[in-house]
C-alpha cells in the first residue's frame, strides 16, 4: 500500500467551515479523509483541492452510476483533481465500469478506483423489490467478481462483515475499504452492521473508514490515535 494511511475519518459535515475546523484537528500523516455528498455539494472541488494542500489524501466518496460515457467524464474529472479514492457503482454494469476504469488510468494511474456493491442498507427484501432474486451476499460477490476480476478495478467498499470471504475469494491484492467501524465497547448507534478496526483487520480489511467516534470525540486526535492503536502490526 506505499504507506498509505489505513484510516480514513468520514468528513460527514454539512459546509466547509465545519470541514475545514475538523481538518485542523487531524494529522493528514495518520488518516486520509472522504468527502461524501453532502460536503461535495456543499463545499466543491475547493474544499478537496484545500485538504490536499494540507497533505490529506482524499477519497472522494461519490458513487457513481450512470452511462459510460458520463461515468468515464466524472471519474476523468476526479482523476484531474486528484484524489486519492474514487468509487463507482458495480451495479452500474461491466461496460461502465471499464469506461470508469480507463478514464482513471487514462488520467491519473495512482487515483485508485473503487466499487460499491450492495449498500449495507439493502436487504433480500430491497433486492428483491427491484427485481433481484439473490440474497445480498449471492449479490455482492457478483458484483465483487464483475468489478474486481472482469472490470480491473483495485477494490471495493463493503461491509467489515463481508471482507473475510471477499478476501478469500479476490486474493490479497484488491483493496477491501471498510465502513461501519466502531471502537472496542461503543455503541453502533445508527449503524447495525458493525466491528472493532482490529477485527476488520484481521477479516481482510486493508483500509477503514471511521466517522462520528472521531468526529464527535470531545479530543479527535486522540480518538484517532486509539483507533490507530487498535490495528494489527501486521495489517
Amino acid at each position: 500500500m506505499n504507506n498509505d494511511p489505513q484510516l480514513i475519518v468520514a468528513m460527514d459535515f454539512p459546509d466547509r467551515i465545519a470541514a475545514e475546523r475538523m481538518a485542523g484537528q487531524l494529522d493528514p500523516r495518520q488518516c486520509a479523509v472522504k468527502v461524501g455528498f453532502e460536503l461535495f455539494v456543499a463545499a466543491g472541488p475547493r474544499l478537496v483541492e484545500h485538504l490536499q494542500a494540507l497533505g490529506f489524501r482524499v477519497f472522494l466518496d461519490l458513487k457513481f452510476h450512470d452511462i459510460p460515457n458520463t461515468v468515464a467524464g466524472a471519474c476523468r474529472a476526479a482523476a484531474r483533481l486528484g484524489v486519492w479514492i474514487v468509487n463507482v457503482h458495480a451495479s452500474g454494469g461491466l461496460e461502465m465500469m471499464r469506461a470508469a476504469h480507463d478514464a482513471v488510468r487514462e488520467i491519473r494511474p495512482e487515483t485508485r478506483l473503487i466499487a460499491v456493491t450492495v449498500l449495507t442498507s439493502s436487504d433480500a427484501e430491497t433486492l428483491r423489490g427491484i427485481g433481484i432474486d439473490r440474497s445480498p451476499e449471492q449479490q455482492v460477490l457478483r458484483l465483487a467478481d464483475l468489478a474486481v476480476s472482469e472490470a480491473g478495478l483495485d477494490g471495493l467498499v463493503c461491509s467489515p462483515l463481508e471482507a473475510s470471504v471477499l478476501r478469500q475469494r479476490l486474493g490479497g491484492q484488491p483493496w477491501l475499504v471498510t465502513p461501519g467501524i466502531r471502537p472496542g465497547g461503543a455503541g453502533g448507534d445508527d449503524q447495525k452492521r458493525v466491528m472493532t478496526a482490529s477485527a476488520a483487520f484481521r477479516a481482510g480489511a486493508s483500509h477503514i473508514v471511521v466517522g462520528r467516534p472521531i468526529t464527535q470525540a470531545s479530543d479527535p486526535a486522540a480518538a484517532v490515535a486509539a483507533i490507530l492503536a487498535e490495528i494489527p502490526e501486521q495489517a
